[in-house]
């Protein structure tokens, strides 16, 4: 299951097997590290692209945040600080490889080429999951917790089957792992070799319950190898550490070695959602310092110090984000034209007696309105 690579001067690595502690190459200043993984580091011109659009990413957050408060969306998971894992799970992917997200994953979406009025329809309250899947190869946000993974591994089964080297990368966070989704997809995939990825983003929290509630593990990531499945864990805010891993775990994968478990070690700066209150179970000094291990911090100050990146194209990445947030916030100041029917018409192919007396009632109770 594990391919072990050795030099003359290092001792023995397993890769996709737990390191002892998450593969980190960026320490929490931005300062490149010795690391005992053997992973390929990106090129200075993937970083740089990541960088890009991690800061498109966080403006993003920001805004459908904002978004909450003026009325226009109902209810948004803000992954702010989860920015590497989100993008390089984005940017290992092939065109014809799909995501299967969670709800708090939109910034992956949104590098992935979703456009983002769309990928913001459902939070909005809009019927479907407001983008075409098939136009972007994103399955629908999931809000159950795991039941998307699972959805994951029979697709990227049944890619195999038909002889397609496709790959399907699963989102899920800590708290997923808790759910037996999780370990019915994991157990799948590991027995029919199921193309397919399980990011777990480790954020420390299933909504209020701590990570030490769920789970006696010594990392979720080995979870995975009491199936059989490569593991690995990685820090989650490190972007150079995360492509890596990612990139390693696409080639594994796509050589049809079995499924992969990448579990990143990140955290969620904000509440769970708006309508959450995270100072009932956190406290400050620990927000704080997570918001010292800034992914774009980190990886600003190791770019900066390569010269390759400088002000000027600060000011280009930034100004290119906020004009992105402007057209999203005035696509989603355009009323949505709505129609009662679609509460009815897609639900059956042939209605019920039950849902043909819903829908007459609403039409009699619109019908009353208007008299």
């Amino acid at each position: 299951m594990t391919t072990i690579e050795t030099t003359a001067n290092a001792t023995a690595y397993q890769r996709f097997m737990p390191a002892d502690e998450p593969v980190q190459y960026l320490d929490v200043g931005g300062r490149a590290v010795d690391s005992a993984a053997r992973y390929a580091r990106p090129t200075d011109e993937r970083l740089l692209e990541m960088y890009r659009t991690m800061v498109s990413g966080r403006r993003f957050d920001q805004q459908a945040t904002a978004l909450t408060k003026q009325g226009r969306l109902a209810v948004y998971p803000s992954a702010r600080g989860q920015e590497a894992c989100q993008i390089a799970a984005a940017m290992c992917l092939s065109d014809s490889d799909w995501m299967f997200p969670t709800y708090r994953d939109s910034m992956a979406l949104a590098a992935r080429g979703v456009d983002q009025v769309e990928l913001l329809g459902m939070l909005a309250g809009y019927w479907h999951c407001g983008y075409d899947p098939k136009q972007y190869n994103v399955a629908p946000q999931c809000t159950p917790l795991a039941t998307q993974l699972l959805h994951a591994t029979g697709f990227a089964y049944a890619e195999q089957k038909q002889g397609r080297s496709t790959i399907a990368l699963a989102f899920c966070g800590d708290g997923a792992t808790s759910e037996g989704d999780f370990h019915e997809a994991l157990n799948f995939a590991a027995v029919f070799k199921a193309p397919v990825i399980f990011l777990v983003q480790n954020n420390g929290f299933a909504i209020s319950v701590p990570l030490a509630r769920q789970s006696a593990a010594p990392s979720l990531s080995h979870k995975g190898v009491g199936y059989g499945i490569g593991s690995e864990q990685v820090d989650g805010n490190d972007p150079i550490a995360m492509m890596s891993v990612m990139d390693e775990a696409v080639t594994y994968v796509r050589a049809g070695k079995g499924p992969v478990v990448v579990e990143a070690h990140t955290y969620r700066i904000d509440a769970h959602t708006n309508a959450d209150d995270a100072t009932r179970y956190r406290k400050a000094d620990e927000v704080e310092g997570w918001l010292a291990r800034d992914p774009l911090v980190r990886l600003d100050t190791y770019l900066e110090s390569r010269g390759i990146l400088n002000d000027e194209l600060r000011t280009q990445f930034t100004g290119a984000a906020d004009t992105d947030a402007a057209a999203l916030r005035a696509g989603m100041n355009v009323e949505q034209e709505v129609d009662p029917e679609d509460l009815f018409r897609f639900v059956y192919s042939e209605p019920t007696p039950n849902l043909i007396e819903q829908r007459n009632q609403v039409a009699a109770e619109l019908a009353a309105e208007e008299n």
